[in-house]
């Protein structure tokens, strides 16, 4: 079957009106690691992966034109919800960024540990202990 492989196959897109500066706060706040960057000549950001653990997030800057952006435009804030290992470790980091914390590190009925932040943009970052069992 094409695009089967052993990693994801869901890859969160989010579109920024200042995506180089959503790009350094995902990467220095929020741990995750610049994989690629695709820029167009006057700096737009065309295309960006960032990686945190197996998966990653597709980012891109709002107004650069074609179907994903046109399809986008108007859309609110995305949620995201990233497994991490160390929930703590990963909220003091965001908070010495200075990133909005909406909620601290707090154990859930269900057996996680997470807490939820929100990016400059709005979008809502929600990073935790509990990781779906798919597949078998």
């Amino acid at each position: 079957m094409a695009g089967t492989s052993s990693g994801p196959s869901i890859f969160p897109t989010v579109l920024y009106a200042d995506a180089k500066a959503a790009i350094r706060q995902l990467t220095e706040g929020l741990g995750f690691t610049e994989l690629s960057l695709y820029e167009s000549e006057d700096g737009t950001v065309m295309h960006a992966e960032l990686v945190q653990g197996n998966g990653a997030v597709m980012i891109g800057s709002k107004g650069r034109g074609g179907v994903f952006d046109g399809a986008m435009k108007g859309a609110g804030p995305a949620g995201v919800y990233v497994v991490v290992d160390d929930v703590d470790a990963h909220h003091r980091r965001a908070v010495d960024h200075g990133v909005d914390i909406l909620m601290p590190p707090t154990d859930q009925d269900y057996g996680s540990r997470d807490y939820m932040a929100r990016d400059a943009e709005g979008n809502i970052w929600s990073f935790g202990t509990y990781a779906p069992a798919i597949g078998g």
